[in-house]
């Protein structure tokens, strides 16, 4: 358990937290939620003991083990991928260091038998005879092939890298765990692996996430960090959203009530300050007047961007055509023999683990790669607009923001583009900034303005949610459910999927695809979709593709 008391914390004249007293207690998993620059990952650290407070106490119960998953990708380069997950339980990789130690003498005295037994027995009650096959298990949960669980940290990607350092915090069944988006890389089924995990989880975890679904699926408490206060709240995500809604509109109808209050009393005092039989009441007025402090009837410090697409046109019954493509790098199959017709109305998500794939084949239909064969066919009617995965190439220059969305946008007027900024949160000198400065969220908002201006009636999204915030996630999706248009897109948000998706298409090893009209949850409950799917995996592993 954590206790958490008269906590405070101030980065000169910024106050990140005041006065905050929580209780975190066993058996519960509470999400901490906040604009961006609240401080979500900042208490974190303030818990871990990796960063001072100003004030108050942080009291964790003795002998308690807390595990914290480590934002240094690249800290465990010179160690195995195994040896990397067994650090996370240090007393237990303390002990079994000694004790290859000791076992490795060519000759061990009494003394050295003493301890090796005295080892033995706590190798034992921690449990360090399972200790590797638990890791492995997990690893595998996470999406690691068998195979790089005896590879060095330094020969992985960082997607993988990613997934170690999740196993290594989860491993050895900490007391307290302290998690900073751990969904960051991976893939929905491994979401949905840890989501899993940590509904069984007996202890306490404390995570930071931006994932709507993962927050609802495993919260049992809302930490809001808003105005410097954390507030909490009992249940999940959607729990605190509608709660959070509701004492909004309860604080703006105070506030315009209090302003009502105000406007009479200003022109009750202006109409009888100099009257003498009125005076008293005037001066009595002009009190209750400075008592009221609108200043300090705070709402929120959460800002949502403004998400709209508009077509410029309405789109034909003719959308698009692919038959047959066929595209490879040197050493994988990315799309084999791919055909899939694109209908008015269909609002499409790519899943599953084929990334690359997808990536692939959303490049070529939108003219970014060419295929080795095959061919695709867009109707009369379709303009498309693309958001791609890796955006840099579009941010290599020194252009303000208002110079570089000027470049797409029909109208060139500086206070037209800087008010369409201002919605997306770029206001004031904001909009000035030079774009190659700006955050991995500020290019995506950039990027979204972009696909905006162009009153496109088809988008094509390569993991837009990327980067952004749970107020922009949230703004994005609501502006693509409205969408009137065809969304082709892909996704590790489930909640985003789900909500806006109509229908599901899987690539497949091999060019296999399924594709179904039906929701997102639905799909993943389907036994034909998960024997599919299973039987391509199958082949595929005895081609070795």
């Amino acid at each position: 358990m954590i206790t958490v008391t008269d906590l405070s914390l101030a980065f000169g004249e910024r106050v990140l937290f005041k006065d905050v007293n929580l209780k975190f207690t066993p058996g519960n998993c509470y999400g901490i939620i906040g604009a961006n620059g609240a401080g979500k990952s900042t208490f974190l650290k303030v818990l871990s003991g990796e960063l001072e407070h100003d004030k108050g106490d942080i009291i964790v119960t003795p002998g308690e083990r807390i595990a914290v998953l480590k934002q240094d990708h690249f800290a465990f380069e010179a160690y195995s991928v195994m040896e990397t997950v067994l650090m996370g339980y240090p007393k237990l990789y303390q002990i079994m260091k000694e004790r290859e130690t000791l076992y490795a003498k060519e000759s061990m005295s009494d003394e050295d038998g003493i301890r090796a037994g005295e080892l033995e027995a706590e190798f034992a009650e921690l449990g360090g005879w399972e200790a590797e096959a638990q890791a492995s298990q997990m690893l595998s949960g996470l999406g690691l092939d068998e195979e790089d669980h005896t590879k060095m940290m330094s020969d992985l990607d960082e997607s993988r890298k990613v997934r170690v350092l999740l196993a290594q915090a989860l491993f050895g069944n900490p007391d307290i765990l302290l998690l900073d988006e751990p969904t960051n890389g991976l893939d929905l089924e491994s979401i949905t692996w840890l989501e899993d995990f940590l509904i069984d989880f007996p202890n306490t975890v404390i995570v930071v996430s931006h994932d709507r679904h993962f927050l609802n699926t495993v919260c049992t408490h809302i930490c809001d960090i808003d105005y410097g206060r954390i507030t909490l709240y009992s249940g999940n995500y959607d729990f605190w959203y509608q709660m959070s809604q509701m004492l909004q509109r309860q604080a703006r109808e105070q506030l315009k009530k209090r302003e009502e209050k105000a406007k009479e009393l200003k022109e009750f005092i202006q109409r009888f300050a100099s009257n003498a039989s009125k005076s008293r009441q005037a001066t009595s007025r002009k009190k209750v007047l400075e008592k009221l402090d609108l200043e300090n009837i705070p709402v929120t410090s959460r800002k949502f961007p403004y998400v709209a697409f508009k077509p410029n046109r309405e789109i034909g019954n003719n959308v698009l055509r692919v038959e047959k493509l066929n595209y490879r790098t040197p050493d994988t199959i990315l799309l084999q023999d791919f055909s899939i017709i694109v209908n008015r109305g269909d609002k499409i998500a790519f899943v599953g683990a084929e990334h690359q794939s997808k990536t692939a084949f959303f490049e070529i239909i939108a003219g970014e790669q060419k295929a080795d064969s095959g061919d695709y066919y867009w109707g009369q009617t379709v303009s498309f607009s693309y958001f791609p995965k890796e955006n840099s190439r579009y941010f290599n220059s020194d252009l303000s923001i208002t110079d570089w969305l000027k470049q797409y946008s029909p109208d060139q007027d500086d206070t037209y583009v800087r008010s369409f900024l201002g919605r997306m949160l770029f206001s004031g000198d904001e909009a000035l900034k030079p774009v190659n400065v700006l955050s991995g969220g500020e290019k995506v908002r950039c990027l979204l303005s972009k696909m905006m201006l162009s009153g496109a009636n088809v988008l094509i999204m390569d993991e837009p949610t990327n980067h952004l915030d749970l107020e922009a996630i949230t703004a994005l999706n609501e502006g693509l459910e409205a969408f009137t248009g065809v969304v082709l897109f892909n996704s590790h948000d489930h909640e985003f999927i789900q909500s806006i998706a109509n229908r599901i298409v899987e690539i497949l090893p091999g060019g296999k695809l399924i594709d179904r009209m039906m929701p997102f949850d639905d799909y993943l409950k389907d036994e034909s979709v998960k024997e599919l799917r299973a039987e391509a995996y199958h082949h595929a592993e005895r081609l070795q593709i």
